[in-house]
């Protein structure tokens, strides 16, 4: 093999093997385009590496040494048939080392872990973010953040979760100091007490408290300062013991409704991770957006 110098090239096969080299490139690039790893989507993202490339050095080396080595593995496909390995057998081995030349860098602790340089900068993620963002491919579904949430989830409070979904915003009552002084000065005896954890079946119900603590941090619900429009919701709530405690505590006592509503970001996180895909689409009871009123202190 030679080049058009005159200059010639080192022999990268065996010999009589670069004959049906050619035929051999028609089939990998046939089951090529058939495959995940090396279809459509990785031809987009081969192609924005080569736009960068031209702009930036370390991509330019970066991609001139992925194309060694694709140019190896086609090397190691032709030895392999020509030495009696199963056509079949040889592509998928070329396919899937082909596949690992185009994966994305790995991901680590929520940053980008780039094998062909340091830390990657704050910059630079922003720009890998905007590049995903354009790739029209992409099959990401779901927020980034709810893969995190899960890890920061309890199984109770998954129950809570799945109690606001399909059975809507829950009451909530504070009690507070009322009478005479109290219309002057009220003080805040027992907050946020609700019946949400005997609905929901938790196990630990002297967590509840601390729960939805916990989902309002994660942004999946909020306390509103607004009242159901059912007053029967609130029947329940106020006849249970702990309620009825903290209004004969004090002399003048009253109790002041509030409710807890799923977050818009709190409703499609139940969509998308605690519930079965083939109920997405069913009718499920509206909460309030916190935009709509005052957010209360749990």
């Amino acid at each position: 093999m030679s080049s058009n110098n005159g200059q010639r090239i080192p022999e990268l096969l065996p010999p009589g093997v670069g004959d049906s080299l050619p035929g051999l490139a028609r089939v990998a690039a046939s089951a090529a385009l058939h495959t995940t790893e090396w279809g459509v989507k990785t031809s987009a993202r081969s192609w924005l590496r080569v736009g960068k490339a031209l702009t930036s050095q370390k991509e330019a080396l970066a991609l001139a040494r992925d194309a060694g080595q694709a140019l190896a593995v086609v090397g190691d496909l032709a030895r392999s048939v020509s030495s009696g390995v199963p056509v079949g057998t040889a592509l998928m081995t070329a396919g899937e080392a082909l596949g690992g030349l185009v994966e994305q860098d790995p991901v680590v602790n929520g940053q980008v872990a780039s094998s062909r340089s340091g830390p990657v900068s704050l910059r630079d993620r922003g720009q890998q973010l905007l590049e995903k963002s354009r790739d029209v491919w992409s099959t990401d579904e779901g927020h980034p953040a709810y893969e995190r949430i899960l890890d920061d989830l309890a199984p109770d409070e998954g129950r809570i979760l799945m109690l606001l979904l399909t059975s809507g915003p829950q009451p909530s009552v504070d009690v507070r100091t009322g009478g005479p002084i109290g219309m002057v000065n009220s003080t805040l005896i027992a907050p946020g007490l609700t019946m949400i954890g005997p609905r929901a079946g938790v196990r630990y119900l002297e967590q509840v408290p601390a729960y939805l603590n916990n989902l309002n941090r994660l942004g999946l619900v909020w306390f509103s300062r607004e009242s159901l429009r059912d007053p029967m919701e609130y029947q329940v709530v106020e006849a249970q013991p702990d309620v009825l405690e903290a209004m004969h505590s004090v002399k003048f006592a009253k109790v002041v409704r509030r409710s807890i509503h799923l977050t818009p970001f709190g409703d499609d996180f139940c969509k998308t991770c605690l519930i079965p895909e083939a109920q997405t689409h069913r009718e499920f009871p509206e909460h309030s957006s916190p935009s709509d009123g005052d957010t209360a202190d749990s």
